[in-house]
């Protein structure tokens, strides 16, 4: 099997090769999924990209952000996507946001709190009610303020979108408590909300590249992982765990962000229409990831994959309230937290 790490540090190199020309007209056509539309016409060709696959909400998402912003703009921009960590993994993406190499990035909450550490806050567990709860934090002044602070480190978080909830699998045995988690290996993204919370449920936290997840599992480096129904299933994680118990442990918020370089570069008209249409695929892009999770659900139960659908949630929620101690200096403190309980 080609390690999946390998394609992404290839597609780096050749990301890094093209980034020259970013930006401007001269572009090559990429090798993305939309390149080409805009034709001999664009007068800004941007990459986009993201680390899944072409049945991810992302990529939805992504195309309809493409067709939008193109007829928008009459061909003016030219949108190319790169899906399946083809510019590299999260944080690569976004050092490639800004330094001007790449324009634009759909990810997960967790590697952008690495650049403004208080959006740690949205990667805690049980955060939220419910996705409504969730996205009118999002949307709101709250969401606006955690924006805020990237904008020092030239990146534009163009609009929230989502990554669906996230659960947790693995490969040894049934959950159906936060004391039957003890003792797991357990894969999560380099973020301290993610970390702190597998040590609350007994287990030992290993950061790993998403590129390289799959292999990780397959060779047995861990035994567990946490991630949104849409990854586990387009990304096969079936086939190298067998249990999978629906935590929903967080609401796992997503990010389409922009190169400031990339935003600040272009026409006041045209960076509306960017605004505009981020909008408006994030509302679509929302809606496909709500209604595919049914979907994805049923495809990894059809492929034999042992589901925990009732697990004790009282327990997982007693369990991980120290996570919200010990980082309550490195989330914007209780008043934070707080606000955002309190948004209804």
């Amino acid at each position: 099997m080609i390690r999946r790490s390998l394609i992404g540090l290839l597609s780096l190199s050749l990301a890094a090769a093209l980034a020259g020309c970013g930006g401007s007209s001269s572009e090559p056509a990429s090798t993305g999924s939309g390149s080409g539309s805009a034709g001999a016409q664009a007068e800004y060709v941007f990459k986009l990209g993201h680390l899944q696959g072409g049945d991810h909400p992302y990529q939805k998402g992504a195309e309809k952000f493409k067709e939008l912003i193109e007829a928008k703009s009459n061909g003016r921009i030219q949108v190319d996507i790169f899906p399946s960590s083809q510019l590299g993994n999260g944080r690569d993406q976004i050092e490639g946001l800004q330094m001007g190499s790449i324009q634009l990035h759909i990810g997960s909450v967790a590697p952008v709190a690495n650049f403004a550490p208080k959006m740690n806050v949205l990667s805690m567990p049980y955060l939220f009610d419910s996705r409504e709860h969730a996205v009118k934090v999002l949307d709101g002044e709250i969401g606006q303020e955690l924006s805020k602070d990237l904008e020092t480190k030239g990146i534009v978080n163009l609009s929230f979108w989502e990554n669906g909830y996230r659960h947790l699998t693995n490969n040894v045995k049934p959950i159906k408590t936060a004391n039957d988690a003890a003792g797991l290996k357990v894969r999560v993204q380099e973020s301290p909300a993610y970390i702190s919370f597998v040590k609350a449920l007994g287990s030992t936290p290993t950061p790993i590249p998403f590129g390289e997840l799959y292999t990780a599992m397959e060779q047995k480096v861990v035994d567990s992982q946490e991630n949104p129904l849409a990854q586990i299933a387009t990304n096969k994680f079936n086939e190298v765990q067998k249990y999978m118990t629906l935590t929903a442990h967080t609401y796992d918020a997503a990010v389409f962000l922009m190169s400031k370089m990339a935003l600040d570069n272009l026409p006041a008209d045209l960076q509306q229409m960017v605004k505009d249409a981020a909008k408006e695929a994030g509302a679509y892009e929302r809606q496909v990831s709500k209604e595919s999770e049914e979907v994805f659900l049923k495809q990894l139960k059809d492929s034999g994959m042992t589901v925990e659908e009732n697990p004790d949630l009282d327990s997982f929620r007693k369990a991980v309230e120290p996570v919200y101690v010990e980082l309550q200096d490195q989330i914007g403190g209780k008043e934070l937290v707080d606000k955002i309980k309190n948004t209804k």
